[in-house]
């Protein structure tokens, strides 16, 4: 499994912009075979900064994702909401076991 929390700032005006084109990409991310979740935060005390967990299943599925028309879509819409370029950290889980990351069905 392979956890990437990806942070994002948007500018001001674009926020609820990013926040749609945001949740379409991820209510399709979760459906691809390689995804486990797909989450969007946004925080709370400053609405122009979002990060999205996203847990795959292997070290490939984060390319299979990349490769989708909805991640392209999502690419193409939101570059120009930045007001700089977002960034990633890489993860792994100790704890929980694998299993229990599912989303509910």
């Amino acid at each position: 499994m392979l956890i990437v929390q990806v942070f994002i700032h948007v500018l001001p005006d674009a926020v609820d912009a990013f926040l749609a084109a945001t949740l379409d990409n991820a209510r399709h991310s979760v459906q691809e075979p390689g995804v486990v979740r797909f989450d969007v935060l946004q925080q709370d005390d400053d609405a122009t900064r979002f990060s999205l967990i996203e847990i795959y299943r292997t070290p490939e599925a984060p390319a299979a994702h990349k490769a989708t028309a909805h991640y392209a879509r999502w690419r193409d819409t939101v570059e120009s909401m930045m007001a700089e370029p977002r960034s990633s950290t890489k993860y792994h889980a100790p704890f929980p076991a694998p299993a229990q990351w599912e989303m509910p069905s």
